[in-house]
């Protein structure tokens, strides 16, 4: 059986960015096979993006943030402000998302016009077994998750209050700057 999502990607954070970024996002996935397929567009230019599903791991139902979580009241809706609404970093697109290795430099980088694509084919099977080792269930819903895609240029002058950090990655890095709902299509 073939099961097919979609999420539209809209801007967040683009006040203070400079730039609404958006986009699409595909998934199809058959017994043996998830294929991932995102375009984005007017994304910060020649920047790696990190790009992910996010969710609860109890099989809550995660929801986009919008500027209403910036608790903080910075301008900023920075990575933990996020995970009220929307869980936790779940599955990395990045060259190997079975591998579920977030912290990397194997993301998409955005052309001279702030645009990328990414496909990819993921053994299901191998990334169902390293979600029940993270997560306890191989199930990955994804109709319960949201996408995110994050970074900024290190040259954006970010307030101090922005947080995010992720081993030696920082908040520019982690700073979210599109997210959509993943809706099932079939």
């Amino acid at each position: 059986m073939i099961k097919e999502y979609k999420a539209e990607i809209v801007p967040l954070n683009d006040d203070f960015i400079g730039t609404k970024a958006h986009g699409n996002a595909f998934f199809t996935e058959t017994e043996d096979n998830l294929h991932i397929k995102i375009e984005m567009f007017d994304t910060p230019k020649n920047t790696q993006h990190w790009e992910h599903f996010h969710g609860f791991p109890d099989g809550k139902a995660a929801q986009i943030a919008t500027m209403d979580q910036d608790s903080n009241h910075d301008g900023l809706v920075d990575l933990p402000e996020t995970e009220a609404v929307s869980g936790t970093t779940m599955v990395p697109f990045d060259d190997a998302p079975q591998n579920m290795n977030v912290p990397n430099d194997n993301y998409p980088t955005s052309d001279k016009n702030g645009h990328f694509a990414y496909e990819i084919d993921v053994p299901l099977r191998d990334l169902q077994k390293k979600f029940k080792e993270v997560f306890g269930t191989d199930d990955l819903e994804l109709d319960k998750r949201v996408i995110y895609i994050h970074g900024v240029p290190d040259s954006l002058e970010l307030p101090t209050s922005v947080a995010g950090a992720v081993g030696e990655y920082d908040a520019h890095t982690t700073l979210p700057i599109a997210t959509g709902k993943i809706k099932k299509v079939n």
